[in-house]
């Protein structure tokens, strides 16, 4: 404590703690599956066989505290993935993703984030972000607040969801 108060008085009162030294480990790219809330999704029929394979593949794209889907997540700058690229990935068809990417939307599972368009381009373009409730890539104690707002209109579509991490 003495030495907390010497090194408080040392840098003009500022409040000052004492921490320990990040672990390597703590640069490890993760995503959280929630699982009292896939249990329930699980239980309840909530997903079809097709989607829950196509949550757990894409998984490993979610990029950091965004969770978007993007090209690759150790990149300072990741690209949104599109549905056409989503398939190559994962080895099936554009047909098929579009459609469990419909279904997924219809649930509140992902949303679709336009993005800008550039004049003169007639494609849109979007990023496809997964519901944070469902699968998480960051610190579930600090959710950003851009993504809970991405998923407002979705809370009442998990109303019975155990667990509500916004």
């Amino acid at each position: 404590n003495k030495a907390m108060e010497t090194l408080s008085k040392a840098t003009g009162g500022k409040e000052i703690y004492i921490g320990t030294k990040r672990s390597p480990k703590s640069k490890v790219k993760f995503a959280q599956f929630i699982q009292d809330n896939w249990d329930y999704a699980l239980d309840n029929d909530f997903f079809t066989d097709e989607e829950i394979l196509f949550l757990v593949r894409i998984q490993r794209f979610l990029q950091f505290k965004g969770n978007c889907i993007v090209d690759n997540i150790h990149s300072r700058s990741p690209i949104p993935m599109t549905q056409k690229a989503i398939a190559e990935r994962l080895g099936t068809s554009a047909p098929t993703v579009s459609r469990i990417v419909k279904n997924l939307v219809n649930k509140g599972v992902i949303v679709k984030a336009n993005g800008h368009r550039p004049e003169g381009v007639k494609a849109r373009t979007y990023a496809l972000f997964i519901n944070p409730n469902i699968i998480y890539s960051g610190d579930r104690d600090n959710v950003e607040t851009t993504l809970k707002t991405l998923f407002t209109n979705a809370k009442p579509l998990f109303k019975k969801f155990p667990v509500a991490l916004f």
